[in-house]
């Protein structure tokens, strides 16, 4: 779960410095580099779930 957590701070990092980028200089591909990102925090806030709910249970 250690791992899970660490790999979502540093998704959420690459998203948010990229999210700036498009912001700040219109840059498009950082804008797509975002979207990435957001489509795999989401995938790891999914699996988050899943293994918090697993966890609880024990």
């Amino acid at each position: 779960m250690k791992e899970l957590i660490e790999n979502m701070q540093n998704t959420f990092e690459s998203f948010e410095s990229d999210a700036k980028l498009q912001l700040e200089s219109g840059n498009k591909a950082a804008g797509t580099r975002a979207r990435q990102s957001s489509l795999a925090l989401e995938k790891l806030l999914k699996e988050f779930r899943k293994v918090s709910i697993a966890e609880s249970k024990k």
